[in-house]
């Protein structure tokens, strides 16, 4: 039987090693897993703190269950360069940081126990990927990921793919191959599956004979299926049985296509909103576990977004799978930033394709594999060989190639483009005029229409904190209305990924040189600015009702003194804005943004008379803006025309706590005036304190940006309440609770 625990708890952890240490018992720190090796500050940091070795070590003692059985201890991710030691002997290496490796502990396995040491080396070795050049983000060091005792028979099932080559036809089938491992002697036996609906239902069975390392099952006539969508995100399972092993398998039944004329989800077309994500949280890094990643698709899907991409590696496992439970697509690609370095790092990379799409093959969410290595100059060579290397593991998906020159050689399966070309505008060397995005024949150079997707825009070309004034909060919404406006008037473009979903740590080279880029429509906590709503308010308000005015309502932020116009990012028919006794109803601005299925409300000089504005040094009113479908009221906000500290509102994601997992919560802490709205230049900080069985990470203090903070609370193994307080001289303390069990 198929074992598969947790490995978690009870590390010894040192910086520096040495192969002598490997033999005896490491003295240092006791940590658990997901762990990172340098603790960074949330910014103005030293990031070569943790380019440099760092040793973990594990004692396993001996169990019953390891008689006759093959053991590994299976590393969902560890960053970088990992070399696994037993008991004085490297028994195992992986030089790439974001895909799966195990080590196999079985000729090793001793009844007094086995000393299990592993070797990360933070360094930027220019042999490995990304590394080599400059890239704009932090890769951190740890094993950052779940790591995990598996004990299964001699012969196994190591890993299966599963196609479902005609998911549109009434009648559907399905296709499995399925990897083998046998160390001691060939594979052979009878290998049984099953088809299970999430209901745990029986829908088809098959078997077939096992002589080699892969067998292949197949399913005809498979009715009563229900596609796997963006709206209706069904999952099925696969089971495997082979002798006494065991392997079930999540995916789903559905077709995508990028074709030239858009994108396409099982045979209908479907226009792609999506943003960027990087795995990086304040403080500890990329060692956070499922409940965070889980919790980044859910924040992102709630923006409206129906696409991520990976930017620029392979994920955590769990956020994927969140994907697939949701529904919400992925662009996932392979490790590397502009930079291409020599023949042993080109054959890693390759390596890298195989490994990424032997990982998530089965994630229906995958829609697309990126084999290029992002922004990087072409190389006709290196690329023919990560083309070749995805097709060979995938002919289900196509590929594409993430570039920003033009006429860039085209050899993927779809043409992927970061188009920073809004904001050429301000450089004093272009001619060019304010333009969202380029035209599709400039930018592939082709006489020809291809399949073709922008993977980048805005982000560096107009960095936005959350705490910046309105006027340039105002022009950050504008510029990526301005591109999702330009994306859907396009057929030819199947969709628009917007750097990015939130600001995030980078080397110095980079960002505003705090060592943060504030890229991000959203905060490193994952609290919304204000062009999170631009991308909010294109949902239908049958799923979400969204009015978000663009404003601190204030008389005195703006240049020269005004509110107007006023940006209301909605998608209500028409809104009621109420100043002083002034009323005035105004719908969307359809003639500025003619593509948008929701643009935003403009409220501006056009809708007043000079009398009815008044004039510079009047009493500065409250504001009132009301949102109506339908001729009804489904939204109201006001703005206090003396906003005051108020409400410390304190608001965990969640009120459980997984206690085994030692899993985390986030916690978003907001300073609000006296009718709900953030302080945005509240000078300040709040203090937290926690009692129970979790833990902070990072600090037990942080500063408010734009009116809020956040943290993240870890569970530490224990169960029972956990309480968390937060104090700010401002206001009264408040006093939040969440369960771990």
């Amino acid at each position: 039987m198929r074992l598969r625990s947790l490995n978690t708890a009870d590390w010894t952890f040192v910086p520096g090693f040495d192969p002598a240490r490997t033999t005896e018992p490491l003295e240092g720190t006791s940590v658990e897993l997901p762990h990172s090796a340098v603790e960074l500050p949330l910014s103005y940091f030293d990031e070569t703190a943790y380019q440099q070795p760092f040793t973990y070590q594990i004692n396993l003692p001996w169990e019953d269950r390891f008689e006759g059985q093959e053991v590994a201890l299976q590393f969902d991710g560890a960053m970088a360069d990992a070399e696994v030691w037993v008991n004085g002997e490297k028994i195992a290496a992986h030089r790439d940081g974001y895909t799966p490796f195990e080590a196999r502990l079985t000729p090793h396995l001793s009844k007094e126990g086995t000393r299990v040491t592993v070797k990360i080396d933070g360094s930027e070795n220019p042999e490995i990927p990304p590394f080599g050049g400059r890239i704009d983000y932090l890769t951190y060091a740890g094993i950052y990921r779940d790591v995990w005792l598996k004990v299964v028979p001699k012969v196994a099932i190591q890993r299966v793919a599963i196609r479902t080559p005609d998911a549109l036809a009434e009648a559907k089938s399905l296709r499995a191959t399925v990897h083998l491992s046998a160390p001691d002697a060939a594979p052979e036996g009878t290998l049984t599956a099953r088809l299970v609906d999430a209901e745990g239902r029986t829908l088809a069975e098959a078997e077939t004979p096992v002589t080699g390392e892969t067998a292949e099952i197949a399913m005809e006539g498979l009715t009563g299926i229900t596609l796997w969508s963006c709206e209706t995100p069904a999952l099925y399972t696969l089971e495997l049985s082979l002798g006494e092993d065991s392997l079930s398998t999540r995916f789903g039944f559905r077709t995508v296509e990028f074709t030239p004329h858009g994108f396409e989800l099982n045979g209908k077309p479907l226009k792609l909103t999506g943003l960027n994500r990087h795995q990086a949280f304040p403080y500890s890094g990329y060692a956070q576990g499922r409940k965070s990643q889980e919790r980044d698709a859910e924040l992102l899907q709630e923006l409206g977004c129906n696409l991520a991409r990976t930017s620029h590696y392979p994920q955590s496992s769990y956020f994927l799978d969140r994907c697939d439970e949701i529904g919400l697509l992925v662009f996932e690609e392979i490790p590397g930033w502009q930079h291409i370095g020599g023949e042993g790092w080109k054959a890693e990379s390759v390596e890298n394709v195989r490994r990424m799409i032997r990982r998530d093959f089965n994630h229906p969410s995958i829609i697309i594999w990126g084999v290029r290595i992002n922004e990087s100059l072409d190389d006709h060579d290196f690329y023919t060989a990560t083309n070749a290397a995805a097709h060979e593991e995938d002919d289900t998906r196509q590929t594409g190639g993430v570039r920003f020159r033009a006429e860039s050689e085209f050899l993927e399966d779809v043409y992927t483009m970061n188009d920073f070309i809004l904001g050429d505008f301000e450089n004093p060397m272009s001619n060019r005029p304010r333009t969202a995005l380029r035209p599709v024949p400039e930018t592939t150079g082709l006489k020809e229409p291809v399949p073709y997707i922008v993977t980048e825009y805005n982000g560096h070309m107009f960095p936005t904190k959350s705490g910046d004034p309105e006027q340039r909060q105002v022009e950050h919404v504008t510029r990526h209305l301005d591109v999702l406006n330009a994306m859907h008037g396009d057929p030819q473009i199947s969709g628009c990924i917007g750097w990015c979903f939130y600001d995030y740590n980078t080397h110095k080279d980079f960002g505003s040189g705090d060592r943060i880029c504030h890229h991000g429509v959203a905060t490193m906590w994952r609290e919304p600015k204000f062009a999170a709503h631009a991308y909010a308010s294109q949902q239908d308000p049958e799923t979400r009702v969204v009015m978000e005015p663009v404003t601190y309502w204030t008389r005195g932020d703006r240049n020269i003194g005004d509110f107007l116009p006023l940006m209301v990012l909605t998608n209500c028919d028409e809104v009621e804005f109420r100043y002083g006794s002034l009323s005035k109803r105004v719908g969307p601005d359809h003639a500025r943004y003619p593509h948008l299925p929701h643009p935003p409300v403009i409220i501006d000089h056009r809708h007043f008379t000079p009398e009815e504005l008044g004039r510079w040094g009047a009493a500065w009113s409250e504001g009132e803006v009301i949102g109506y479908r339908g001729g009804a009221e489904v939204a109201r906000r006001r703005f206090a025309a003396d906003p005051l500290p108020t409400t410390l509102e304190v608001a965990p994601d969640a009120a459980v706590l997984e206690a085994e997992a030692r899993d985390e919560v986030r916690v978003i802490v907001r300073a609000l005036d006296q009718q709900g709205n953030r302080l945005p230049f509240l000078n300040d900080v709040a203090r937290f304190e926690v009692s129970g069985p979790a833990q902070i990470i990072g600090p037990d203090w942080a500063a408010f940006e734009g009116g809020t903070t956040g943290l993240w609370l870890r569970a530490t193994g224990g169960t029972g309440p956990v309480t968390l307080t937060v104090q700010s001289q401002r206001f009264a303390p408040v006093t939040v609770e969440v369960q771990a069990q």
